[in-house]
């Protein structure tokens, strides 16, 4: 609480403007923060309490700022548990971005391709999520200012702001899959046979990321909407290597998409 305390008052004293939307991006999907005009940007080893990114496609900055007409706070990069950080740290700027006021979340990520009908570079609206790590971020003592003990799951991703997400999408003509996200720990890639599993359980993507964000989010009463760009067919799909260079690359590919989408999708949720 003390660290949170800190956090939110060194930040307060750096804002001009209230934000209301934040944004978190994964690997790869950082160039939308450069996208915010009259930007303050922070690096995270001067914010009180929060960790370092230590990935690369990860800048490890907040950006402040105006995108589209809406005041954001945007994460260029993310903090993950496989870097060896527990979930309270990994989720310590979604409790700081409650205390600034944001009122709705977006968070991106870079996500393998479970379901076969999803292509390197798709866009995927998240409509829910399977959490298949064993770990919870509320998992402790819990603090009454942070929310309820047992917080309601049922619609971790905001209906009414999917529904805002699909008709930007279809007024930009930029497709847009849908399908559940599923969180493993990582640093390794799964295996074929843990990609078979998981298309069994209902999954469609499979990342490392996002899940203890949005369950934190929830917990705060934050409304979320998100986004996986596909970056790679999970393993066994196809018959080739997963590596971390090809993630950046097809992020790079769909940037003027991702751009262009989440730009409109800020400016009407906002």
């Amino acid at each position: 609480m003390n660290q949170l305390q800190e956090a939110t008052v060194y930040l307060q004293h750096k804002l001009t403007d209230r934000p209301t939307v934040g944004l978190i991006l994964g690997s790869g999907l950082g160039m939308l923060a450069d996208e915010i005009k009259n930007p303050i940007k922070i690096k995270y080893q001067e914010i009180p309490g929060f960790p370092v990114s230590t990935v690369e496609g990860h800048a490890g900055q907040l950006v402040i700022g105006e995108l589209q007409g809406v005041d954001v706070i945007a994460m260029q990069g993310r903090f993950h548990y496989y870097e060896g950080y527990g979930l309270d740290a990994v989720t310590f700027p979604v409790r700081v971005m409650k205390e600034l006021g944001i009122e709705k979340l977006l968070v991106t990520n870079a996500a393998g391709g479970v379901n076969r009908d999803l292509e390197p570079g798709d866009l995927m609206l998240i409509t829910d999520h399977i959490n298949n790590t064993g770990q919870n971020p509320l998992i402790g003592e819990n603090v009454e200012q942070h929310g309820v003990r047992f917080p309601d799951m049922s619609t971790a991703y905001d209906r009414e702001l999917q529904t805002i997400a699909r008709k930007a999408a279809q007024q930009l003509s930029i497709p847009l899959k849908e399908g559940v996200y599923v969180w493993n720990t990582g640093p390794s890639y799964e295996t074929p046979a843990e990609i078979k599993m998981l298309d069994i359980l209902g999954g469609d993507a499979v990342g490392m990321s996002t899940v203890p964000e949005v369950t934190v989010a929830r917990q705060a009463g934050i409304r979320c909407v998100g986004i996986s760009c596909i970056s790679n067919m999970a393993a066994g799909i196809l018959d080739q290597p997963l590596t971390h260079d090809e993630v950046i690359e097809t992020t790079e590919k769909v940037r003027e998409s991702f751009l262009q989408f989440v730009k409109q999708l800020i400016e009407d949720i906002g």
